[in-house]
């Protein structure tokens, strides 16, 4: 009998370990919330009101980037340039869109002939994205988020 007794305050004691909670702290939630973070990727790409009833992220970034090429087309071929030598260059136009859906060029890349024959290529590309509709920004986790991406552009001229 007292081995019984001693044998059932054991386990008592023991399983005691089973009833005790841990704690978990929201820091603890939040590093790990962190860590699976994919912060390259946004669940919407920014988009128009020419874009907004399609559906597919894929979809909607195309429509997007095509909505800016072919606007970026039109006031490309209202300027008057003229080169001394055919060019044909794909100039990089790094643009990031804010959170509140304006747009900034960062940065345009091309090559240095193309710079050479179109010195006014940069105030040109910049004039002719200022005049944009109304942009909606990218969401992440129900978030407007700022965005960061280069548009191709391709200039041929002769």
């Amino acid at each position: 009998m007292k081995r019984l007794f001693y044998f059932l305050a054991i386990i008592t004691l023991i399983s005691c370990d089973y009833f005790d909670k841990k704690k978990v702290y929201t820091e603890d939630i939040l590093e790990e919330e962190w860590q699976t973070f994919n912060w390259k990727d946004v669940d919407e790409y920014p988009s128009f009101d020419s874009c907004q009833a399609l559906s597919g992220k894929a979809n909607k970034k195309a429509c997007f980037e095509n909505t800016l090429r072919r606007i970026l087309n039109q006031n490309l071929a209202k300027a008057h340039i003229i080169v001394s030598e055919e060019i044909t260059d794909t100039v990089q136009l790094q643009i990031t869109i804010d959170n509140e859906g304006k747009l900034m060029i960062n940065d345009i890349v091309s090559a240095p002939t193309t710079k050479n024959e179109i010195p006014q290529l940069d105030s040109l590309l910049r004039h002719s994205l200022s005049t944009l509709p109304k942009i909606y920004p990218a969401i992440k986790r129900s978030q407007q988020v700022k965005t960061q991406f280069v548009l191709p552009v391709i200039i041929k001229l002769e």
